[in-house]
């Protein structure tokens, strides 16, 4: 007989046979209360006897269930088998996950240090620039943090001096404007912690001290706020103004001849006009009008970088002796420039230096933009002689409109090339500013498809579109151009001069220009005009053919300008100035004769 509770909770009576008992359950006899510990004996082999009331029985029966091993069970796991039972799985089954998870771990932790081994293999610490942990800024991770509360102490004491002085406390204000004098001399161009002086944690407590005895006297939250934020308009202010006083100054030295630069074209001239000097000619005048050569326009009067930009492109000429130079300069600089390639005579190409004040043709009753400029309005605008001190005051939007070559009609002579050059078909024009590294002869053989210019586009989603260059809320552009057109670039770009004359680009030039009288279409350059004048008659080149923004975008793809075929340095930064950006002034070194004689006497090098 057995008494059970079901699902609902109620008692139950019934009768079971021994053999349908599972091995939880545990036999008694009726008269023992199991008080004491009951020592189980070996298994009975005979488990389907019937269920007796006898304490030898039940002694038998327990044995047959707990594996011939000897154990003691107290009264109260006896009175409830099944708890105990499945108290032992739970223990069981927890010693067995704790084991997976240990095994887990050491199995986890083997392959993460082998993942770090091989890591660290694969760091190179020994190359500049790369990041490295083991360096000595990185062991503490606030290392500056005694710099940043020097700095926040001089910014607070400020603050509270100018409290202190208006309210009279004397003393105060010379012991925060003395700490202040002192803190600044301690951190001086300090930019961590460990170039500070050994005596700034000392100057910061003194310092801390003096603070603390201003915020007992003066702290009033309302003014101090009212005095932090007029110490940062004042520092904006000042920002501001040493922003512009900046861009003045790098305009000024972009456009300033370098000392070197200035004593080579004197030093030219002097031997040009020395007597006895032969040749004073151009030499091989028969090439000089042959159309079915290659021929360069170039116009400078910058000797050093002219001679670069012919040096360079000889060199990678795969035919020199088809190469024709037309060089174009104004009269200070014609002797100079002759003088240069008559001592450095080029093997087999051939090179003519020519004066620009020797076109008649070129006068302010023919040239609209000569005739502009020399206009009282464009003086008053380039000189400012009512307001000599605005140039550094003008932001730096402004004073680049004011650069020199806008004066220069050499700037503007590329709108005349048919006139220049009457019997050519085709040239390629090239800046000064240029760098050739292959052979532009093919350039000769592109079919530009009736267009008049070939040049390389410089549009990169929205920059660089013509809404950048032209005003576009003046009707006369709006109506006649598309604002998100391409543009291109000057510097190197191939002219058809048949398709010039036959679509009288240089008429369309003065049209424009005429209309630009008082600069609202556009404000100054050749490259506004250009674009309009040459629009949709513009021939898109390949982008390897003309990199741009080494004179001043630093982050240029170095692949990309390796392999282009003409390397453009338009920016401030030109590669014969200081200003030149480092790791991209070899490109232009390379080709400057610095065993030269002129170059030695006047200091140019490397």
């Amino acid at each position: 007989m057995v008494t059970y509770s079901d699902a609902s909770g109620a008692i139950r009576v019934g009768s079971v046979q021994a053999k349908d008992l599972s091995s939880s359950w545990v036999w008694r006899t009726s008269d023992s209360h199991f008080e004491d510990h009951v020592k189980i004996t070996e298994k009975s082999n005979d488990s389907s006897q019937p269920v007796t009331r006898h304490e030898n029985s039940t002694e038998k029966h327990i044995a047959n269930q707990t594996a011939a091993s000897t154990v003691f069970l107290t009264k109260s796991f006896l009175e409830d088998p099944i708890k105990r039972y499945r108290q032992m799985l739970r223990l069981k089954r927890r010693k067995l996950r704790a084991a997976e998870l240990m095994r887990q771990d050491k199995a986890m932790d083997a392959e993460m240090e082998k993942a770090a081994i091989e890591r660290a293999q694969g760091l190179d610490t020994t190359v500049i620039g790369k990041y490295s942990i083991w360096r000595r800024d990185y062991d503490n991770s606030n290392s500056d943090s005694t710099l940043k509360l020097m700095r926040d102490q001089v910014i607070m004491a400020k603050a509270y001096a100018t409290i202190a002085k208006a309210k009279n406390e004397s003393s105060l204000y010379d012991s925060l404007m003395k700490c202040t004098r002192d803190s600044l001399a301690v951190i001086r161009e300090a930019n961590s912690d460990a170039e500070l002086q050994p005596s700034a944690l000392d100057q910061a407590k003194t310092m801390g001290g003096v603070l603390s005895l201003a915020k007992e006297k003066l702290h009033d939250c309302a003014e101090l706020a009212r005095k932090l934020r007029a110490m940062i308009q004042l520092t904006e202010d000042n920002f501001n103004s040493l922003k512009k006083e900046s861009a003045f100054l790098i305009q000024l030295a972009a456009k300033t001849i370098p000392k070197p630069l200035h004593c080579l074209s004197q030093l030219l001239t002097a031997n040009f006009f020395l007597p006895g000097q032969p040749n004073k000619g151009v030499n091989m005048k028969e090439k000089l009008e042959d159309p079915s050569l290659y021929h360069y326009a170039i116009f400078s009067d910058n000797v050093l970088a002219t001679a670069v930009v012919v040096n360079s492109t000889i060199v990678h000429a795969s035919d020199p002796e088809k190469h024709v130079f037309h060089i174009v300069t104004d009269k200070l600089n014609v002797a100079a420039m002759k003088m240069w390639f008559l001592d450095n005579p080029l093997p087999s190409a051939a090179v003519e230096v020519m004066n620009i004040d020797d076109f008649k043709w070129l006068n302010s009753s023919y040239c609209v933009v000569l005739r502009q400029l020399e206009s009282a309005r464009m003086k008053e605008f380039y000189f400012k002689v009512n307001n000599p001190s605005i140039s550094t005051s003008t932001g730096s939007d402004q004073l680049k409109y004011r650069n020199p070559k806008y004066l220069s009609m050499l700037n503007h002579l590329r709108f005349y090339l048919p006139e220049v050059y009457p019997k050519l078909n085709k040239i390629l024009f090239l800046d000064d500013d240029i760098v050739v590294q292959k052979d532009l002869t093919p350039l000769w053989s592109i079919d530009m498809k009736g267009m008049v210019i070939g040049a390389v586009e410089t549009c990169k989603e929205s920059f660089h579109r013509f809404d950048k260059y032209l005003n576009f809320s003046n009707p006369l552009i709006s109506e006649n151009f598309d604002p998100n057109a391409c543009g291109w670039a000057f510097g190197m770009n191939m002219f058809d001069l048949k398709e010039w004359k036959k679509r009288n680009i240089t008429g369309i030039y003065h049209h424009w220009q005429e209309l630009n009288v008082d600069r609202t279409l556009w404000k100054l350059g050749t490259l506004p005009p250009g674009l309009i004048t040459f629009y949709n008659l513009s021939y898109p080149l390949d982008r390897s053919w003309h990199v741009l923004g080494l004179g001043y975008d630093p982050a240029l793809n170095l692949t990309a300008i390796e392999n282009a075929a003409v390397v453009h340095y338009n920016g401030n930064y030109k590669p014969w100035l200081d200003l030149a950006i480092a790791k991209y002034k070899p490109y232009w070194s390379r080709y400057v004769m610095y065993d030269s004689p002129y170059h030695q006497h006047c200091k140019i090098s490397e």
